[in-house]
């Protein structure tokens, strides 16, 4: 059952992308730049006490974001990881729950090796939730309709 749902969320996915004005790489871009924009000072390390990582999204086959509870996430950055972008799940290595820089991995499944982390930032979602905002605001500018005509006067429904 659980196929089935995945394969009608990405249906339905890629139906809502269809419908987007803007083209799926600058979208991505987007998401990107937004991350790392909301993103603090490099870390060395962070913890996650669950048992099991929250969220996860990629970005690039570089970059992904982590969410270790609905309010907490790191931007990671690792060494090339092809599968990245099209995995269903992900793993992080750890000692007892700390996932380290030039330490740990990221297991994006196989037939790829695991990806090294290479820098650790943590995301200021509030900033993030601003950037985004920003990201999609729209400068209404009236059309011009190439003439100086004005435009037609509006009638009533009572002719």
């Amino acid at each position: 059952m659980s196929t089935i749902r995945a394969v009608s969320a990405l249906l339905i996915a890629t139906m809502l992308a269809g419908c987007s004005n803007l083209p799926v790489a600058q979208r991505d871009q987007q998401r990107q730049n937004a991350y790392n924009e909301a993103a603090g000072a490099p870390i060395r390390s962070f913890r996650y006490l669950t048992p099991r990582i929250w969220s996860w999204e990629p970005l690039s086959d570089t970059q992904l974001v982590v969410y270790t509870v609905p309010n907490k996430a790191y931007l990671l950055d690792v060494w090339s990881c092809p599968n990245l972008i099209w995995t269903q799940a992900i793993g992080l290595t750890s000692t007892f729950r700390e996932v380290s820089v030039n330490f740990d991995k990221v297991l994006a499944g196989r037939p790829y090796g695991p990806c090294t982390i290479t820098k650790i930032r943590p995301v200021d979602l509030s900033k993030l939730k601003i950037v985004q905002q920003a990201q999609r605001e729209v400068d209404l500018q009236p059309r011009d309709n190439g003439s100086n005509a004005a435009p037609p006067a509006s009638t009533s429904g009572n002719q």
